[in-house]
């Protein structure tokens, strides 16, 4: 989760999934992800939501360290087995932010 706004310009991934009806060790998995990506070099944060549709945005400094991260082992693994088992379909997003905003209520 993104606690403190981040200072343009770093790069925002969109990650979009519907997930197949059987996602037996899905979570795991996920959560292990989230782990792992946490101690790449250049990730700044991870978002995500889901119902029909999940949405998972992570935070990256560089395009270099997205690259890096695509490329790790245990994340290339994980990929192939989510279009093997637990992907209907996904659709992946590399945009850079350059400007953010926002507003909390106390």
């Amino acid at each position: 989760m993104i606690e403190d706004q981040l200072t343009p310009p770093y790069y925002a991934v969109i990650f979009s999934t519907i997930l197949a009806d059987d996602i037996s060790g899905y979570i795991e998995a996920a959560n292990r992800m989230e782990v792992l990506a946490k101690q790449q070099k250049g990730y700044l944060g991870i978002e995500s939501a889901r119902n029909e549709i999940g949405i998972t945005v992570s935070y990256w400094q560089t395009l270099e360290d997205i690259s890096a991260w695509k490329n790790n082992i245990e994340h290339v693994e994980a990929r192939n087995f989510g279009r093997e088992k637990w992907y209907k379909k996904y659709q992946l997003r590399i945009c850079k932010v350059e400007r953010e905003y926002g507003f909390e209520k106390n």
